[in-house]
C-alpha cells in the first residue's frame, strides 16, 4: 500500500507538535494502519451487533443528557479516533439523530454500510445537503453528528492543528450559531476489547457576538479538544487521509496537488530564483522547504519557504519524511532515490535552469503516466 504509507509517514512528520524521532514516526505508522485494519474488520461485527452497550461505555452521558431535558439539541463533534463508526451506534442507541457520512463509489458496500449505521434508528444524511437537513433534525429535538477531522481546503476556514496551518469545514460552529445549540466534542479510545466514549463539556455559542469571531472561537475551541486526544494515543488517529491538504491552483493536475514540497537547488542556485515564483503561484499555500548551498545568501525570503542549508550534498540525505513532492535541480540522482523510498509520491529532475516551466512539466508527465499506464 505505497500511496497509504507515504501519506501515512508524511503526515506524521506535518504534526509538529508530536516532535517525533525517524524511529518513533515509522512505529507509529505501523501501529496506525495495525488500527486501521481492525477497524475494517470490526465492519461485519458491528453489522450483527444488537446491544452495543457491551462493546462501547460512555463514560460521562450525564452531559449530553442535561442539555437534552432543557429541550436543546447537540451536535455533536468527532473525528476518525479508533472505530469512529462506534460513536453514531452508541449515541443512536440512547437518542434520536442523524449524521453526515460520504457515500462510497460501490453502492453494493455503501449500503451495506449504511444498514449498519442506521440499525438503532438514526439516519445518515449525504453531504450535499449537510446544512439543510442538518438545520431540519436540530429543530426537530434530533442530534446531528459530524466527523469533521478532514482536510477541506475549499472551505475557507483554517486554523492551527497539531502545529501546522490545516482547513476544516465550521459547518458545526455556523450550526452552532444558527440555532442556540451546543457542541459536545465525542472523543474515543480503544481499550482491550472495549470503547471507550467521553464528551467534552458542551460549547454554547455566544450569538450577541460577532459572527466571523464566534464561529472562530467555537472552531478553535472544538479542535483544540479533539487535538488533545489525538496526542493522548496517536496511534488510535487515521494518519492515512490528507488532514493537512491546502488549495492548489487550479491548473495543477490533482495527482501533484500535494501540500509538502522540497526542492533542492545546486551550488549554482541563483539561476532557479526566478522560477520559484511560479512555483510559489500554483502552490500558494502549500508548505515549501529548499535544500541550498550556504553560500546562497542572497535567497528570496518573501516566498515563504523554509531554507535548509548544506555546506555540502552529502548533508542533504536527511530522514525527513514530511515532503511529497520533489524537484531537484542538482544532477545527483541519489538524492531523489533516497527522497522517494521515505515519502516523495513524484520527483522530478531538472538541473538546467533554461528547462524549467513547472507548468509545462506538470503537464506533460501527467499525460506521460496516462499514456503509459
Amino acid at each position: 500500500m505505497t500511496r497509504f504509507r507515504k501519506r501515512t509517514l508524511s503526515n506524521l512528520a506535518l504534526a509538529n507538535e508530536l516532535q517525533l524521532s525517524p524511529a518513533e514516526l515509522t512505529t507509529l505508522a505501523k501501529k496506525s494502519f495495525q488500527n486501521f485494519m481492525i477497524t475494517g474488520l470490526e465492519y461485519s461485527k458491528l453489522a450483527e451487533e444488537k446491544h452495543i452497550d457491551r462493546l462501547a461505555i460512555i463514560e460521562n452521558p450525564e452531559v449530553a443528557e442535561n442539555i437534552v431535558k432543557q429541550g436543546k439539541s447537540i451536535i455533536f463533534f468527532g473525528g476518525h479516533q479508533a472505530n469512529w463508526e462506534v460513536l453514531f451506534l452508541a449515541i443512536t442507541q440512547r437518542m434520536p439523530g442523524v449524521a453526515i457520512g460520504r457515500p462510497l463509489k460501490n453502492k453494493t458496500l455503501y449500503n451495506w454500510v449504511i444498514k449498519m449505521r442506521e440499525q438503532y434508528g438514526g439516519k445518515i444524511i449525504s453531504p450535499n445537503h449537510a446544512i439543510k437537513e442538518g438545520l431540519r433534525a436540530l429543530k426537530k429535538g434530533l442530534f446531528l453528528g459530524i466527523v469533521g477531522d478532514q482536510g477541506m481546503p475549499n472551505s475557507g476556514y483554517s486554523s492551527p492543528f497539531l502545529g501546522r496551518r490545516a482547513f476544516t469545514s465550521s459547518m458545526p460552529a455556523l450550526l452552532a450559531y444558527r440555532t442556540g445549540c451546543p457542541i459536545i466534542v465525542t472523543t474515543i479510545k480503544r481499550v482491550d476489547t472495549q470503547y471507550r466514549i467521553h464528551y467534552s463539556d458542551p460549547i454554547w455559542p455566544q450569538q450577541e457576538q460577532l459572527f466571523e469571531n464566534e464561529i472562530d472561537r467555537m472552531m478553535r475551541q472544538t479542535l483544540s479538544i479533539l487535538e488533545k486526544s489525538i496526542k493522548e494515543i496517536p496511534e488510535q488517529w487515521l494518519w492515512q487521509h490528507n488532514r493537512w491538504k491546502q488549495k492548489t491552483d487550479r491548473h495543477v493536475k490533482i495527482t501533484y496537488r500535494q501540500e509538502a514540497i522540497l526542492l533542492i537547488l545546486p551550488e549554482n542556485c541563483q539561476p532557479f530564483y526566478p522560477h520559484l515564483k511560479m512555483l510559489r503561484t500554483l502552490y500558494p499555500l502549500a508548505f515549501i522547504t529548499v535544500m541550498l548551498p550556504v553560500s546562497c545568501t542572497d535567497f528570496p525570503t518573501e516566498m515563504e519557504m523554509e531554507p535548509i542549508y548544506y555546506t555540502d550534498m552529502s548533508e542533504c540525505f536527511i530522514l525527513d519524511f514530511r515532503f511529497k513532492l520533489l524537484f531537484n535541480f542538482t544532477n545527483n540522482i541519489n538524492l531523489t532515490k533516497h527522497f522517494k523510498r521515505l515519502s516523495v509520491f513524484h520527483a522530478f529532475s531538472m538541473p538546467d535552469p533554461e528547462q524549467v516551466n513547472f507548468e509545462v512539466i506538470l503537464n506533460n508527465k501527467h499525460k506521460k503516466e496516462v499514456n503509459s499506464g
